[in-house]
């Protein structure tokens, strides 16, 4: 179909009307642009959350099975009185804490390096070799462990001609097993954040008469905070969610476990109510860390 000629004059004056209105209102745009995925992170992701705290404070009914939609915090009373739910959780909230420890203490040199030290070339490869196992399955990784470990695995083969064995299959074979996983996300953070600084705050304080330590003190650590803040989001968060490697590794109960046996028992509000805790864990961390400027290294 033809358009006439009188008609495409009226289009493009609409249209620019249109350009130029938008033009003048750089929120509106804003809006517009972000409607679509905002959108959808409310719907998907918050609809979601909503859906698990409604779960959460329903109650499931002992001779029937059913589900009860009753309003009550009788589910978060339980956690809170029952000693194996204390004890389970204080483990696994230490055993985020170790991990996130670790990969910072392990992290540091290694991105110092890469980010102060290293030339060029040498970091580009380093930062593909930090990257590399994150492009590896997680699974291939908890069961290469797991036979790392074993009784008759690698670490006890390597270690049996000086006397000594490995960890094996418990928490501190699992505490290696974290670290491992989640180092690659503390280095990340870090080496962007020690790159950032200038060189020429280094070069003042070694004129200043600052020795190393004295810098690295004073100096260094106050402006990588933010960065070391933003890697430990991810490690804290990453081993207190996680329920696969410590069903490869080890017996012992961590939350996500627990979470998984009610869900499979199946007492959905009970385990509604579990995965709210390490919620409320990661609520209060990320308040905590935003206080110490992480996601402004994000």
């Amino acid at each position: 179909m033809t358009v006439a000629p009188a008609e495409r004059p009226a289009a493009a004056s609409v249209s620019r009307r249109v350009a130029i209105w938008l033009d003048r209102r750089p929120r509106v745009r804003l809006a517009l642009l972000l409607a679509a995925p905002v959108g959808w992170l409310v719907v998907m992701y918050l609809g979601a959350l909503g859906v698990l705290f409604l779960n959460s404070v329903w109650l499931r009914d002992e001779f029937t099975g059913l589900v009860s939609r009753t309003l009550s915090l009788d589910n978060f009373i339980e956690i809170a009185t029952t000693p194996i739910y204390r004890t389970v959780l204080l483990r696994t909230v230490g055993m985020a804490a170790a991990v996130t420890l670790t990969c910072a203490v392990l992290a540091f040199p290694i991105a110092y390096f890469m980010a102060r030290v290293a030339s060029p070339r040498v970091r580009g490869l380093l930062v593909v070799a930090v990257l590399m196992p994150l492009w590896a399955s997680y699974l291939v990784k908890a069961y290469s462990w797991r036979l790392i470990l074993s009784e008759d695995g690698l670490l006890n083969w390597l270690l049996a001609p000086i006397g000594l064995r490995g960890p094996g299959q418990t928490e501190i074979g699992l505490w290696l097993v974290f670290t491992y996983l989640w180092l690659p996300y503390m280095i990340l953070p870090l080496f962007a954040g020690l790159e950032r600084i200038p060189s020429s705050v280094l070069e003042a304080s070694s004129d200043l008469g600052a020795r190393g330590g004295t810098t690295f003190r004073r100096v260094v650590f106050p402006l990588v905070i933010p960065a070391l803040a933003a890697g430990s989001i991810f490690t804290f968060s990453l081993t207190l969610g996680d329920y696969v490697a410590p069903s490869l590794i080890t017996t012992t109960q961590f939350i996500g476990n627990l979470i998984y046996l009610n869900f499979g028992a199946p007492n959905l509000p009970l385990a509604a109510a579990l995965s709210v805790v390490p919620l409320l864990v990661m609520l209060g961390y990320l308040a905590l860390a935003r206080r110490l400027g992480a996601f402004e290294a994000l």
